[in-house]
C-alpha cells in the first residue's frame, strides 16, 4: 500500500512503518489528505494539509513515554509495551479521484487485518466513507459516535455522493454500521428538513450542543449502549472554535476540551474503540497552532485512555 512522508517527521516522533503488509502496531496513525472532493479544484484545498500540520504541532510534545501528562494521569503509554507508529500520508491520485478512496479503504483494511487501531489524520469529511468501507469484515456492527456541527446526511451534491457532505448518509447505508450518535450539532449546515427527517427515520440521535451542554457529556455517554465496538469521527467544526479556530465553517458554542476527554475515556471503559479520524482542519486558518495541537493533544488523550483499558491489556 503505497504511502508518503513529507519532512516534517512522524507524528509524536513514533516509528514509521511504510509496510502495512506486515504491521506490527496497536495504534497505526495514517493521512488521508484527500477523500472524494466535488471537483478537481478542492485537489488543493488546504485540509489536505491538515495530516502534515498535526505531526508537525505535535513535535512540541515529548515522547508518549516520557512525560507527565495530566490529561491522562501518568505517561501517554503507562509504561507499557504498546506500540504506536506512523504509516505516512495515502497517495493522492489527481487524475482518478475514485482512487484516492480505494487506497483508503485498502490501507484501513490492512490496519485492521494486523489488529492495530486505526488513526487517520484528514482531510475532509468524505474520509470517513472509505475508512468506514474497510470494517465491512470486522466482527460485531459499529456504533458511530460522531463531533461536528452539521450532521452530514445530504445523498448528493452536484452529482457526487461520496463527498464531506454526506459521510453519515452513506455510513446509515452499510449493513455493518448500528446506532449512530452525532453530538454537537448546531447552526446552519447543508442539511435541509428532508435530509434532518431521514436521519431521524434511520434512528440516528442527534445530540444538539444545546443538549449536550445542559446535560453534560456524562449523560450523553449513559445513552450510548455498553459493550459497543465505537468508531468516533471528528469534524474539527464540531468543536468550539476555542479549541478548534482552523475550519472552513466555525460556528460558535461547540463541544469543549474537557467534554470530548470525558467522552473519549467515558467509550473506552464502556467497550472498545476500533478507530478515530480527526477531518475538516484548515491549517492556514489557524491561530498559534492551536488547532493542529489540539488534534494531537485529541490522539494523546485517546492513546492514553486505550493503554489503560482492557482493550490494550499487554
Amino acid at each position: 500500500m503505497p504511502t508518503t512522508y513529507s519532512d516534517v517527521g512522524t507524528i509524536f516522533s513514533c516509528p514509521k512503518v511504510d509496510d502495512l503488509d506486515h504491521l506490527d502496531a496497536h495504534v497505526a496513525v495514517i493521512g488521508a489528505p484527500i477523500g472524494r472532493p466535488y471537483s478537481v479544484e478542492a485537489l488543493d484545498c488546504d485540509q489536505a494539509n491538515a495530516p502534515d500540520a498535526i505531526r508537525a504541532a505535535s513535535g512540541r510534545f515529548q515522547s508518549m513515554d516520557e512525560r507527565f501528562d495530566f490529561d491522562v494521569g501518568g505517561t501517554v503509554l503507562d509504561g507499557k509495551g504498546i506500540k504506536v507508529v506512523d504509516c505516512g500520508n495515502v497517495v493522492v491520485d489527481r487524475v482518478e479521484l475514485a482512487g484516492t478512496s480505494g487506497r483508503i479503504e485498502s490501507a484501513v483494511r490492512k490496519i485492521l487485518k494486523a489488529g492495530a487501531v486505526p488513526i487517520v489524520l484528514g482531510g475532509d469529511h468524505s474520509i470517513p466513507i472509505p475508512v468506514l468501507n474497510a470494517y465491512s469484515d470486522q466482527e460485531g456492527s459499529l456504533t458511530i459516535i460522531q463531533i461536528d456541527a452539521h450532521i452530514d446526511w445530504r445523498n448528493e451534491v452536484d452529482g457526487v455522493g461520496d463527498g464531506y457532505s454526506s459521510p453519515m448518509r452513506r455510513a446509515s447505508e452499510m449493513p455493518h454500521v448500528g446506532e449512530m450518535f452525532q453530538i454537537g450539532i448546531r447552526g446552519q449546515g447543508s442539511a435541509g428538513p428532508g435530509e434532518v427527517r431521514a436521519a431521524r427515520e434511520y434512528g440516528a440521535h442527534i445530540i444538539t450542543a444545546y443538549e449536550l451542554h445542559e446535560t453534560g457529556m456524562q449523560g450523553i455517554l449513559d445513552r450510548i449502549p455498553d459493550g459497543g465496538n465505537y468508531y468516533i469521527t471528528l469534524d474539527a467544526d464540531g468543536m468550539d472554535p476555542s479549541v478548534m479556530p482552523a475550519v472552513a465553517f466555525p460556528a460558535p458554542g461547540g463541544v469543549l476540551y474537557h467534554q470530548l476527554r470525558t467522552l473519549l475515556q467515558g467509550l473506552v471503559t464502556k467497550g472498545r474503540v476500533v478507530g478515530m479520524d480527526i477531518v475538516e482542519m484548515t491549517p492556514d486558518r489557524d491561530v498559534n497552532e492551536v488547532t493542529a495541537i489540539a488534534a494531537g493533544r485529541v490522539i494523546n488523550m485517546l492513546v492514553g485512555a486505550l493503554a489503560r483499558s482492557q482493550q490494550f491489556a499487554v
